[in-house]
C-alpha cells in the first residue's frame, strides 16, 4: 500500500514537472515572454551576412559575423558586428573593420519581431572608411542602422508562438537581469 501511494506521488510529481517544463521552452511565463541572448543570437547566426548598397550603390555596406550580448545590470543590448566595404557594388565579404551598437528593444506587429529601439552607435573602427568614423563614414553607418531598425527585426516569433499569443496584447518590450521581456496585457 505504501509502495503504490509513492509511485502515485512519483508520477504526479513527474507530471507537473514535465507541464512546467513546458512552459520553459516557449519562455512563456504568465504575463511575460522572456528570450535570452543565445535565443536571438540563433536568429541573428541565420541572417548574416548582409549587403547593403548604399549612395545609390557607391558603397556597398557588408555587415557579417554578429555577436549580441545583454548586460546583467543594463537595460539595453550590444550588439557587435564585423564589416566590409565594398564599392560600386561589388560587396566585400572580407571583415574590414568593427561597429557596436547599443540598444533597446521594440516590439513591430507588422514583422512579428523584435526590433531595434533608439540605437546608438557606441564604436565603430573601420580602417576602409578612414579608421575611427568621422563625418561619410559615420553617416552611412547611421543610414544602415536607422534602416535597420526600421525593416529587420533581431528576432521574429515563430508562426506556434504567435498563434499561442493571439488572444493577447503584446506591450512594452525591455530588457531585465540580461534578459529580453515583452510585457502581455
Amino acid at each position: 500500500m505504501h509502495r503504490r501511494h509513492l509511485l502515485q506521488g512519483t508520477a504526479l510529481l513527474l507530471a507537473a514537472l514535465l507541464c512546467g517544463c513546458a512552459g520553459l521552452a516557449t519562455g512563456l511565463f504568465g504575463n511575460q515572454l522572456v528570450f535570452t541572448a543565445p535565443q536571438l543570437q540563433g536568429y541573428l547566426d541565420k541572417r548574416f551576412p548582409r549587403d547593403y548598397d548604399k549612395l545609390g550603390g557607391l558603397v556597398t555596406l557588408t555587415v557579417l559575423h554578429p555577436r549580441l550580448s545583454i548586460p546583467q545590470d543594463g537595460d539595453r543590448l550590444r550588439l557587435d558586428f564585423d564589416v566590409g566595404v565594398g564599392t560600386l557594388g561589388h560587396a566585400s565579404r572580407a571583415p574590414s573593420g568593427h561597429i557596436a551598437i547599443a540598444s533597446g528593444l521594440r516590439f513591430d506587429p507588422q514583422t512579428r519581431g523584435l526590433h531595434l529601439d533608439a540605437p546608438t552607435l557606441e564604436q565603430a573602427d573601420v580602417p576602409a572608411l578612414g579608421g575611427a568614423l568621422g563625418g561619410s563614414g559615420r553617416e552611412l553607418v547611421n543610414r544602415w542602422l536607422a534602416d535597420y531598425a526600421r525593416d529587420e527585426p533581431v528576432y521574429r516569433f515563430d508562426q506556434g508562438l504567435w498563434q499561442r499569443l493571439e488572444a493577447r496584447r503584446i506591450g512594452a518590450t525591455t530588457i531585465e537581469h540580461g534578459q529580453v521581456v515583452v510585457h502581455l496585457d
